[in-house]
């Protein structure tokens, strides 16, 4: 079975029939298997982004925010009949050095990955208190290394995790706030980030299970999170990285055995 069947199937108690989901970003690479996921386990999904989807989405609609408009997120949220999952996707960075760009435009690296699923989750709280829903927060592994080439994104990702711990004690026990720590994504763009199939395979055999993860592995976990199966899965890191990196002094340690 495929990544992507696994995905479609709803395991016991993580049916989502008849909720409501928001997911910003949702209309490509990661968002988009997150919505496709929700979709398949029966909810009604909303991916809210700048751009409409590059590729159908069957089951999921489409609403287009600025979500560095605060204003317009408060409205959007506010014209919702109902919500029972937000998962604040929206996010990433190019890669640049800290001193190659000014601290404006580190700024808004740090807005698009910690503020903005802030105001998202202020601006969705009433909705989610009423209906006893969960907000899942998509982190990175950057936000518990060294990120040289993106220390602001990296910086905004660890201060999330913080934010997601510490709205899980502030909002219990009406809502529950979890964060999915994702590690590297085949998403289009990936082969040229890692310079094409070769860098892809390359970067793939660092990883424990030899694979980049597929946007639906991140969906799959999201469903979970969202899911009466995580029903008492509050303030919690979940790591959706295949087992993190190879540690460097093992390849050493090979290599020196095979001399």
């Amino acid at each position: 079975m495929s990544t992507a069947d696994n995905a479609s199937a709803s395991p016991a108690g993580t049916s989502l029939r008849g909720r409501t989901v928001v997911v910003t970003g949702g209309t490509r690479g990661v968002g988009a298997g997150i919505a496709r996921a929700f979709a398949a386990a029966g909810a009604q999904v909303l991916a809210c982004a700048r751009r409409p989807p590059e590729h159908p989405l069957p089951g999921v609609g489409f609403s287009p925010l600025d979500l560095c408009d605060p204003p317009a997120v408060r409205a959007f949220f506010a014209a919702l009949p109902r919500l029972d999952v937000l998962v604040n996707n929206a996010g990433g960075t190019p890669y640049r050095r800290l001193a190659d760009a000014d601290a404006e435009r580190h700024a808004r690296v740090v807005e698009l990955n910690l503020i903005t699923p802030l105001t998202a989750s202020l601006a969705a709280y009433e909705h989610l208190r009423r209906s006893r829903g969960s907000v899942v927060m998509v982190g990175s592994v950057s936000g518990g290394r060294p990120s040289p080439g993106s220390a602001a994104y990296g910086a905004a990702k660890a201060g999330l995790a913080n934010l997601a711990a510490s709205m899980a004690v502030e909002w219990a026990p009406e809502v529950r706030v979890n964060t999915l720590v994702v590690g590297m994504v085949r998403t289009e763009p990936a082969a040229v980030h890692y310079g094409g199939p070769d860098g892809v395979a390359a970067v793939s055999r660092t990883v424990p299970l030899g694979r980049l993860a597929a946007p639906a592995d991140v969906g799959a976990a999201a469903v979970f999170l969202a899911s009466d199966a995580a029903g008492y899965i509050s303030g919690a890191s979940l790591h959706v990285h295949g087992g993190g990196e190879r540690p460097a002094f093992l390849d050493a340690a090979t290599a020196g055995r095979e001399k």
